[in-house]
């Protein structure tokens, strides 16, 4: 299936709501879902004998920093008997009015493979997905206290009483020279 009939099978489905903007431009392009059916949504995907995408290879969470005030979570899906690709994406707020991690249902009930990946988002970018069997840190330590992939994250300089080293390794051998300057500005 092309990229166009997947998502007019989705959009048949659930509705043209379901999906909340798309963009083709990229060389993978991505549909925006509705984070509340996302998990409805992957059902569909992975159950219908059509797209049967068996295979999740990627969940990322990414913030787009305090300016935009909104955090992504991105799937990156595949069907190995189809040979198809489709990534979907859902935009979330930073935090919630009350001020709680922002929620998106897991689909770890769909790949097991989302069980980490989930885990690996909650614990780096702070996102929180419900209906998760076991949220908890997986790269930080049970009691470390915020989110190092947030932008706006700040180390601190102790834990339990010993320095926390930041590496400037890069910086000091040259590394931060003209080629990260392109990607900054």
């Amino acid at each position: 299936m092309t990229y166009n009939e997947l998502k007019d099978l989705l959009t048949e489905k659930f509705g043209a709501e379901i999906i909340t903007g798309e963009n083709t431009q990229n060389p993978q392009p991505f549909l925006n879902i509705k984070t509340d059916r996302l998990a409805d949504v992957c059902q569909e995907l992975f159950t219908n004998p059509q797209t049967y995408f068996d295979y999740l290879a990627c969940i990322t969470g990414l913030d787009n920093g305090p300016e935009v005030g909104t955090l992504e979570v991105i799937y990156n899906l595949y069907s190995i008997p189809y040979d198809h690709h489709l990534t979907l994406k859902v935009i979330t707020e930073r935090l919630t009015p009350t001020g709680a991690l922002p929620t998106v249902p897991t689909v770890s009930h769909i790949w097991r493979t989302a069980d980490w990946h989930e885990r690996e988002a909650y614990d780096l970018v702070g996102i929180n997905f419900t209906g998760h069997p076991d949220l908890r840190r997986i790269l930080c330590a049970h009691d470390w206290e915020g989110h190092p992939l947030r932008r706006d994250y700040e180390w601190p300089e102790y834990y339990h009483g010993l320095k926390v080293r930041y590496d400037n390794h890069n910086e000091v051998n040259g590394f931060k020279g003209e080629f990260f300057k392109t990607f900054e500005d």
